[in-house]
């Protein structure tokens, strides 16, 4: 099995803003050519934004414009961490059991 290749169009955004609506990530990132898909990754209990998300382009080339230009921008108070995504590790599962061990 392969690893997974890095997608130079898809962009990690980290220390988003809080308040940050996914409209507001579209917004800021269609200056810079059309995007393919966007999302904002939030908490599966409580539906909070967790501070980061990931904007995919259709054109590596506006991507890469984008990431140059929002690195480090400030929005509400917090600089932008903008950067080309690293692809996704799989990662093994472990097996955790309640049973007390005696040693």
């Amino acid at each position: 099995m392969s690893e997974p290749q890095a997608n130079p169009a898809k962009l990690f955004v980290g220390n988003l803003p809080w308040s940050m609506s996914l409209s507001d990530l579209e917004s800021l990132f269609s200056q810079y050519g059309e995007l393919g898909d966007f999302i904002i990754i939030t908490d599966r209990v409580s539906g909070r934004s967790k501070g980061f998300g990931f904007v995919t382009f259709v054109n590596e080339t506006d991507a890469a414009k984008a990431a140059q230009e929002l690195n480090g921008k400030e929005v509400d108070g917090r600089a932008l961490v903008v950067n080309v995504a690293r692809p996704p590790v799989r990662r093994e599962r472990r097996e955790y059991s309640n049973r007390r061990r005696d040693y």
